[in-house]
């Protein structure tokens, strides 16, 4: 008889619902969270929705958003000292963006990335940044046009960028702790800034303008050895670093033409393939890099009816992207001694024996690592017109 009526409740209890559900109105929906410190314990601010104005109808012109800030010894204590600042319970399911100081970065963001892999009510689709020259709250408290919720701005603009630039790198949370755990290669994170009137930034008014007083815009990668920041690239850097790791999806390159005047390049298909071999007991590294590309627009004088022009300007091109990439290598090799590119991941797959060896110190390996640039250029296609418009009229 006990077994029977066990059996007819087991239904109940496993049909009851979410132990810990709560109420939309219950909970704080937090976008964007950023680190900072303040002596010696964390600055934790959560950039939150205000749920009145992002209806149609309730809606009174005020910020989409708001800002509460806490500190603590951890980024647990912070996040649950919020509670004495906001009346409802920070929610971080939905958020966005994660911003790290750039201080912090410095220190080492290991320790603190713990909480945000072990929280089970956060996704892993959420962006890490570094806020540059400032804090990162600073950067969460400036109000912004066309996407209404700051996080989602910079959310939504990293993605493009990483699709269309190829400047910036979009890093999620798992890409992050991929990066941290590999052996042999370094992680990099997108630097992040605000432009303008710090002071104007926060106000409603920011964004009633055509030209806001300060906006959010996206500031180099930010190179890393382990967990600590130890540098930044230039933008010419950063779109060699996409392109040494097979990164580039869409960019665009302009060149000097051979007798004055430039034209642009668009990339059709960019891809960049790294391998390693040990020679005399010497790692070494080849990269060949294959592009497809089509003229976009031409400001001289170039027949592109003739074979010779595009082999000419493949050939400009060709030396272009090695100049890039051989800047963009030499300067992590003696600036940063930092192997953000993977070239020892390629090693050792290529020779996990050897790579016992070199693991120890690849630092300095790395430093001293000899890499070979192949690149070969074809250009597919001109436009719908063959040469560049001729509209200068006498008189």
């Amino acid at each position: 008889m006990i077994k029977r009526i066990l059996l007819l409740l087991m239904p109940c209890i496993l049909l009851s619902g979410c132990w810990d559900r709560r109420e939309l109105n219950e909970i704080s929906i937090t976008m964007a969270i950023g680190i900072d410190e303040i002596e010696d314990e964390y600055w934790v601010t959560a950039q939150t929705v205000v749920p009145s104005e992002v209806t149609v109808k309730g809606s009174t012109g005020s910020s989409p958003v708001t800002l509460f800030s806490e500190k603590g010894k951890t980024i647990d204590e912070a996040i649950r000292k919020l509670a004495t600042v906001t009346p409802r319970e920070i929610y971080p399911g939905h958020l966005r963006v994660l911003v790290f100081s750039e201080s912090i970065a410095e220190k080492g963001i290991g320790n603190l990335l713990d909480y945000f892999s072990r929280n089970w009510e956060l996704r892993t689709d959420f962006f890490v940044v570094i806020a540059r020259n400032m804090t990162a709250e600073e950067v969460l408290n400036v109000t912004t046009a066309i996407e209404s919720i700051p996080a989602n701005k910079i959310f939504n603009t990293l993605d493009v960028s990483d699709d269309i630039l190829s400047a910036t790198r979009a890093v999620t949370i798992d890409e992050l702790l991929s990066d941290l755990e590999k052996e042999g290669k370094e992680p990099v994170l997108t630097g992040i800034e605000v432009f303008g009137d710090l002071d104007m930034s926060s106000s409603v008014e920011n964004v009633q303008s055509i030209t806001p007083k300060a906006r959010i815009q996206l500031a180099g990668l930010a190179v890393f050895s382990g967990d600590k920041l130890v540098g930044w690239l230039t933008e010419k850097e950063s779109r060699g670093y996409n392109k040494i790791t097979n990164r580039v999806k869409k960019s665009v390159t302009t060149l000097s033409c051979p007798d004055g005047g430039n034209l642009a390049i668009e990339l059709i298909r960019d891809k960049s393939k790294t391998k390693a071999k040990m020679k005399n007991g010497l790692p070494q590294i080849t990269l060949d890099i294959q592009v497809d590309a089509e003229v976009g627009e031409v400001n001289c004088q170039l027949d592109l009816t003739k074979i010779e022009t595009i082999q000419q300007l493949e050939q400009i091109y060709e030396e272009e992207i090695k100049e890039i990439v051989g800047t963009t290598i030499s300067t992590l090799q003696e600036d940063y001694e930092s192997d953000i590119f993977g070239f020892g991941e390629a090693v050792h797959q290529a020779d996990p024996k050897a790579w016992k060896e070199l693991k120890k110190d690849w630092d300095q390996e790395f430093a001293e690592l000899p890499v070979e640039i192949i690149v070969d250029v074809k250009i597919r296609r001109t436009g719908t017109i063959t040469n560049a418009l001729n509209i200068e009229k006498e008189g």
